[in-house]
């Protein structure tokens, strides 16, 4: 048994033709992400540790939906949220509706370690980060031009991200879960993965049914969330890896203990 580590930095329809400009940047986000946490992980770093590290330079790099490049909503401003949770204990902790917090994931953390509750939102969030003196920056900061762009065509095609929106991410069992068998990340759809409680469905049939990690996150990811609605990410605690999607891409990045790597945007042989 070793560590194992994956991420994702999202899952859509993403077409094959993506052009270069836009897939090389990202595919060296994701390799230096990962080799930041593998870095961590030799250096034996807590779990915890690892990922709040990693997140930080996902949210920190504009090319993915976290942090700096969060897409936009019908005002063009952005929202943004984050969870963290440990399997070992079930401590989580989960923000959203932040617009001057830098690195959404640290304040998510200090949720779970510093308050009795489990999620801050908005302006209740926002305050608590300025009472715990986490770095936050104009909410400019966060806006590139890309997304101004990408909301443009969202509002032609009449699929805009209303303002207040709440997404699966910081909600426990559906974008996130932890405990003492796995550890899953899902992405895509928000709606979608909220109604599939995705994450927790994964841990639930391996804790139930006894299926591996791999049998649990592709049932979920086959049978029960339609087509083109979702992605995950999952480890387990006997250090396997798993990033089933059923999207046309995923940007995802993958490396166990054993030396075995990944890093791939569309379908694989090993996926």
């Amino acid at each position: 048994m070793g560590w194992a580590i994956a991420l994702h930095g999202g899952a859509g329809d993403i077409p094959l033709t993506l052009p270069t400009e836009r897939r090389v940047p990202r595919e060296a986000a994701l390799r230096h992400c990962l080799q930041i946490g593998v870095d961590a992980l030799k250096a034996h770093k807590s779990a915890l540790d690892v990922v709040e590290l990693v997140v930080r330079e996902l949210e920190n790099n504009p090319h993915f939906n976290a942090g700096r490049g969060s897409v936009l909503t019908s005002g063009g401003t952005v929202e943004m949220e984050a969870c963290i949770m440990d399997g070992n204990t079930k401590r989580c902790g989960a923000v959203s509706g932040l617009t001057t917090v830098v690195n959404a994931i640290s304040l998510a953390r200090l949720v779970m370690e510093k308050t009795p509750h489990i999620y801050l939102a908005f302006d209740g969030a926002e305050k608590f980060a300025r009472e715990q003196g986490v770095e936050n920056v104009d909410s400019s900061h966060f806006i590139t031009p890309e997304n101004i762009e990408r909301l443009k065509q969202a509002k032609e095609a009449n699929r805009v991200q209303m303002v207040g929106r709440i997404g699966d991410t910081p909600i426990i069992g559906a974008g996130t879960y932890a405990n003492n068998l796995c550890a899953v990340s899902a992405t895509g759809k928000g709606e979608a993965i909220i109604r599939g409680t995705v994450a927790r469905d994964v841990a639930a049939l391996m804790e139930f049914k006894g299926l591996s990690l791999k049998e649990a996150a592709a049932y979920v990811v086959e049978e029960s969330v339609p087509r083109g609605n979702v992605g995950l990410v999952a480890v387990s605690a006997k250090g396997e890896v798993t990033m089933p999607f059923n999207t046309t891409g995923m940007f995802r990045a993958c490396a166990t203990e054993d030396g075995y790597s990944e890093i791939e945007i569309w379908p694989s042989v090993q996926n």
